[in-house]
């Protein structure tokens, strides 16, 4: 994994979802139907994003990095309570893994990728 410093270089794909990274990445689904995403055309194409994964009961949020050929996970971040609990109730407690709320996304800019 990387530290914090080495990732504040990085590009963060906001708008990205685990949702739509399935769609890009997996060969069965790289397709742009509703163009919010460029088509992959390589294994040079990637994307570095944050995911909330909540199937240990807590959410754990995890940036990753998604190409056609692998997923790696960068760093993980431990939640101010209140965000995860939030969270949690905002997703009705379910476990899965989700992109992360507006809330988290605006923590997140503010204090690790200002």
């Amino acid at each position: 994994m990387q530290t914090q410093t080495d990732l504040t270089s990085l590009v963060i794909d906001w708008d990205m979802t685990p949702e739509d990274a399935v769609t890009l990445y997996l060969e069965w689904g790289n397709n742009s139907w509703y163009a919010d995403h460029k088509p992959v055309t390589s294994k040079n194409d990637f994307s570095t994003y944050f995911v909330v994964n909540t199937w240990t009961g807590e959410p754990v949020l995890t940036l990753l990095r998604r190409n056609s050929d692998d997923c790696v996970e960068l760093a993980s971040f431990d939640l101010p309570e209140d965000l995860a609990r939030d969270f949690m109730e905002e997703n009705g407690g379910n476990k899965g893994v989700y992109a992360p709320s507006e809330a988290i996304k605006k923590w997140l800019q503010a204090t690790h990728f200002n």
